[in-house]
């Protein structure tokens, strides 16, 4: 026995969305018999785009039961059947919730008809329920009404049941199975070819517009944990997968920076993190008219030569200072002070140096390339070598002079006859250097030299 259940909400979003009507037909495979259809008050107001959508509007729901008026009856005609729907997540997520502001857990086996008509007639178009029941010449009276609706699902239903010559209805049944979980736009086959590897993954709409870019040791695993999340961003984006592509990078850090990359660059509806392209600052030096160099700071794309960055403009100060007090620079000429006559910041000792005519430029300039040198010298190059896609290939990070370049693979033939770090820079995909890829390199670098302190027996745990 199955009830076929259609819901009519306010559509406030995943968090916001409240019953505005239910009807459930109790089927037993050839016939309906049992029925509770009714309006129910969502003690919300009904937008009016809604209004327009489903004829339901404010006026209609004011005298009508609230849910909890009528949760006992749900309760009771689905006990002991199996919940049927077009999108079957959707309705049966809003009643559960619905259940779980009244305090009770309610569960019970699920059906989903978009998953069923894709199984038992592939190739159709549109698995919309008014596209199929239109290709099927299945009347629908009350189209976006809870009943009409219903209806046409439950002759949908009958005629899959007649089709199923391959058992998928039981199939889907299978405790087992995941096809009642899966996204209801998604083909199985596509979740079943997914490899187990280290990689970044793509879920895309109907449209094959990227929603979400994720990162994984595992892709499949990881992609098939977002259809169990029962969190509602989850469930709200499960509802438009459609798609899925993915990408192999051999290790988890080129995952890491490839997601990065990817979601600056694909801005997906999804993700939160990530997507600014954080400004970065450089510091720079210059020759004033007087022959006095100086140390200065501004947006990146603003600067010819840097001779380090960072991405922000406190931390662009922090440095200076350091260097200040290191080199025992003037705060002044290192644009940490201006429109001052005495050379003093609230952090720097009192400056008796070059603003006050007590030293030659010479000689002040002798401690600016000081350090500035010392900067260069800081920044290393290195390429970091990892695991490749492939068992006679590396994977690799480049940084030089600080910044990071990019990545790339290159057999392990030709990585043997590379010498320095700078060769590696014609085999990589160019990617932005930014603070969240800082971070990732920062946390791979601590930690790997972690791991070879501790080899060492340099780190007692």
């Amino acid at each position: 026995m199955y009830a076929v259940v259609d819901i009519e909400t306010t559509g406030n979003g995943p968090k916001g969305q409240k019953i505005t009507e239910i009807s459930v037909l109790v089927f037993n495979g050839e016939k309906i018999v049992n029925e509770l259809t009714t309006l129910v008050n969502p003690e919300q107001n009904i937008p009016a785009f809604i209004t327009n959508l489903t004829g339901i509007a404010n006026a209609m729901v004011r005298n009508a039961p609230k849910f909890y008026e009528i949760a006992q009856k749900v309760e009771e005609i689905t006990q002991d059947l199996i919940f049927v729907a077009h999108n079957v997540n959707f309705d049966y997520n809003i009643i559960r919730d619905e259940f779980k502001s009244l305090g009770f857990d309610w569960k019970r086996k699920k059906l989903c008809t978009v998953r069923l008509t894709r199984k038992i007639i592939p190739g159709l178009p549109s698995y919309s329920l008014g596209n199929i029941c239109s290709g099927e010449n299945i009347p629908i009276n009350g189209r976006h009404r809870a009943k009409g609706d219903a209806e046409a699902t439950v002759e949908l239903f009958r005629r899959l049941i007649k089709r199923d010559q391959h058992f998928i209805i039981n199939s889907f049944l299978n405790p087992r199975s995941r096809q009642a979980t899966l996204p209801p736009l998604l083909d199985k086959k596509t979740v079943d070819n997914l490899p187990e590897t280290f990689g970044v993954y793509y879920f895309k709409n109907t449209a094959k517009e990227i929603i979400y870019v994720g990162k994984a040791n595992n892709i499949k695993q990881r992609v098939i944990s977002h259809f169990y999340d029962k969190k509602k961003k989850e469930q709200a984006m499960c509802m438009e997968i459609a798609h899925i592509s993915y990408s192999e990078t051999g290790s988890e850090l080129l995952a890491l920076l490839l997601e990065s990359s990817e979601i600056k660059n694909k801005y997906p509806k999804y993700n939160r993190s990530q997507k600014n392209n954080n400004a970065a600052f450089g510091i720079f030096s210059y020759e004033d008219q007087k022959g006095i160099i100086h140390l200065a700071f501004n947006k990146i794309k603003l600067v010819s030569n840097s001779i380090t960055t960072f991405y922000t403009l406190a931390a662009c100060r922090v440095f200076l200072e350091k260097i200040c007090k290191e080199f025992t620079l003037c705060p002044k000429y290192c644009h940490l002070q201006t429109n001052v006559k005495q050379c003093f910041h609230h952090q720097i000792k009192e400056c008796k140096g070059i603003c006050c005519n007590k030293e030659p430029v010479r000689e002040y300039n002798k401690r600016v390339l000081k350090a500035i040198q010392s900067v260069s010298v800081a920044l290393e190059n290195i390429v970091i070598k990892e695991t490749g896609r492939f068992a006679n290939e590396i994977g690799f990070a480049l940084i030089l002079e600080g910044v990071y370049q990019g990545f790339g693979y290159i057999d392990k033939e030709l990585d043997a006859q590379l010498q320095n770090p700078e060769d590696y820079q014609f085999y990589i995909q160019p990617k932005r250097d930014n603070k969240d890829v800082q971070k990732i390199l920062t946390s791979y670098l601590q930690k790997k030299e972690g791991l070879k302190d501790l080899e060492n027996g340099k780190i007692s745990i």
